[in-house]
């Protein structure tokens, strides 16, 4: 299952902040196919019923079946630089 650092954590928890009327707000993680590595982050109301859900540290993230195939023993990493931007990245779990 994909695992979060507390930097990835944060940064999820931030985006998702501005949505407090919407209780089960979270960071969707989707592919286009099963085995595709080409993978899309999009904010998300709610999980689609295949949704693996992902808790780290108070930040939730849901992670669609196809890129569940994919992200099973990866590690979610982000880093937001001096003007703001965010840019995630995705290692394997050592």
């Amino acid at each position: 299952m994909l695992t979060l650092t507390d930097s990835a954590s944060t940064v999820v928890k931030t985006i998702i902040e501005p949505t407090p009327d919407v209780t089960d707000a979270a960071l969707r993680i989707s592919a286009s196919e099963a085995g595709a590595t080409d993978l899309s982050l999009a904010l998300a109301t709610q999980a689609e019923p295949n949704d693996t859900v992902i808790v780290s540290s108070g930040a939730k993230v849901f992670v669609e079946q196809n890129a569940a195939l994919v992200l099973d023993d990866k590690v979610l990493d982000a880093q937001v630089d001096d003007e703001g931007g965010v840019r995630f990245s995705i290692d394997v779990r050592k």
